[in-house]
């Protein structure tokens, strides 16, 4: 055994590491997470008020969730921030502290809007050229594009002081 670095006992600890991590991607579908679709995003059931509105909004036929939420620079990028917000993601479930209403922090507001840029360069340079400000998000005045209608979503909570009934 000298020529052999690990022990038994070492190999053991590895080889049930491995199954566990097996059966874990198994019955999580874990897999899954690493690709696009919404489907995916709809695993948690939080989610689903988001899904149901953008299932029925005009983005639907266009674009995945990770189109518009996650960044698109390079693949580094992309896959930090994805492991960055799953992990977030899975804490906040799994301690109990998920938002009554979920919004997009800071953070993730400028990568979505970054999105918005990179898709819709030519219309964004058009409305850049125009008279008005440049200092507000795409989606305070395109609300229901990405996400529907307001009132579709199961979600009993909307935000009425920042989107008016009109």
């Amino acid at each position: 055994m000298k020529n052999f670095p690990l022990s038994l006992p070492v190999l053991a600890a590895l080889a049930c590491f491995g199954l566990a991590m097996g059966v874990f991607v198994w019955t999580s579908d874990a897999l899954a997470y690493a690709g696009t679709r919404a489907e995916t995003c709809n695993n948690c059931h939080v989610m689903h008020p988001m899904y149901e509105n953008y299932y029925h909004a005009a983005h639907e036929q266009w674009a995945e969730c990770a189109d518009c939420h996650l960044p698109h620079e390079n693949v580094f990028s992309y896959y930090f921030e994805k492991g960055r917000q799953g992990m977030h993601d899975v804490y906040v479930f799994s301690t109990g502290a998920t938002p009554e209403l979920i919004r997009a922090n800071e953070h993730s507001q400028e990568i979505i809007q970054g999105n918005c840029i990179r898709c819709h360069n030519e219309t964004v340079e058009t409305v850049m050229m125009g008279p008005q400000p440049y200092d507000r998000n795409c989606w305070d005045c395109h609300r229901a594009v990405s996400h529907g209608e307001r009132g579709l979503s199961t979600s009993p909570y909307q935000d009425s002081s920042l989107y008016p009934v009109k």
